[in-house]
């Protein structure tokens, strides 16, 4: 048995719950999580007494992304951002392990549901998609920030969600919104005040335990199979490969620099801020070759 650092496992009759517990750091995603995740979607795939995953966050929220604490404020080459020239190789596989380990909850043989609240922000945002249902608190927030600079969602679910005006939308502006907006243009099945989070999720995870596991395996499969056939693998490469050019495009390494010199959160507000990128960025990041 898989000996977790990063969250929770329990079960609970046919449901299993997966918590992402490192509620210090807003349950940040660090080098441990994705294959944790993987591991326990794997663990309620091979218990034939769960029908129904439910995966939630520990503390104040769901998840608020990669832990650009450190990604991002510790100086040099780091997980996802190389010394220049930079390998896309590298960053690649390092990138589509997660992308993988996060799609394990959409390829799962059983519904998975991401219960969120507080905020899925950035990879937040990722592993809630990569769930079949999204039910939020009406106050929380989703979306992806990195997307303004230094960041491409790898698991490109924004496309197939939302359709292509609504997907430009949130992947062009990295804007957050609450769940009610969520609920609105489809993301999110359901938006309740937070005190009633839990009985809607128990509504639907209570509705899907009755259904046999082979209904559940097969339909799912139905609805998956539709999305592969748009080119959803195909698509995730592209978004994986564009999300490591964009940590080391000149305007990435300039919020990296900033990150280290600033701190993330003063980067953030800079980035966040709506003007042009520091006129510096624009320059190139090393001296052309001779």
């Amino acid at each position: 048995m898989t000996e977790f650092t990063t969250l929770l496992y329990e079960t609970d009759g046919r449901v299993a719950t997966i918590t992402l517990n490192r509620p210090e750091r807003l349950n940040a995603i660090n080098d441990a999580m994705p294959g944790e995740i993987a591991a326990a979607v794997k663990r309620a795939e091979a218990d034939p007494g769960v029908h129904v995953v439910v995966v939630r966050g520990a503390g104040k929220g769901f998840c608020g992304g990669y832990d650009l604490v450190d990604y991002a404020e510790t100086g040099g080459a780091v997980a996802g951002s190389q010394d220049m020239p930079w390998d896309p190789a590298i960053d690649y596989a390092f990138m589509h392990q997660n992308t993988l380990d996060f799609m394990s909850l959409w390829r799962c043989r059983k519904p998975t549901i991401a219960r969120v609240h507080g905020a899925a922000a950035a990879g937040g945002s990722d592993i809630a998609l990569c769930c079949d249902f999204v039910i939020m608190a009406d106050d929380a927030r989703i979306g992806y920030p990195p997307a303004r600079v230094w960041g491409v969602p790898t698991p490109a679910m924004w496309v197939y969600r939302l359709g292509p005006q609504q997907a430009k939308r949130m992947m062009m502006t990295g804007e957050l919104i609450d769940g009610r907006e969520a609920e609105r243009i489809g993301l999110a099945l359901e938006a309740v005040p937070e005190a009633d989070l839990d009985a809607a999720v128990d509504r639907l995870a209570g509705r899907l335990q009755g259904v046999p596991k082979n209904q559940l395996m097969m339909t799912k499969l139905v609805v998956n199979q539709a999305y592969e056939a748009m080119g959803l693998s195909n698509t995730q490469m592209l978004a994986t490969f564009f999300d490591g050019v964009a940590r080391h495009s000149p305007e990435g390494l300039w919020f990296k620099q900033r990150a280290e010199e600033v701190g993330f959160k003063q980067a953030v507000a800079e980035r966040d801020s709506g003007a042009p990128i520091a006129a510096d960025a624009e320059k190139p990041p090393y001296p052309p070759r001779s």
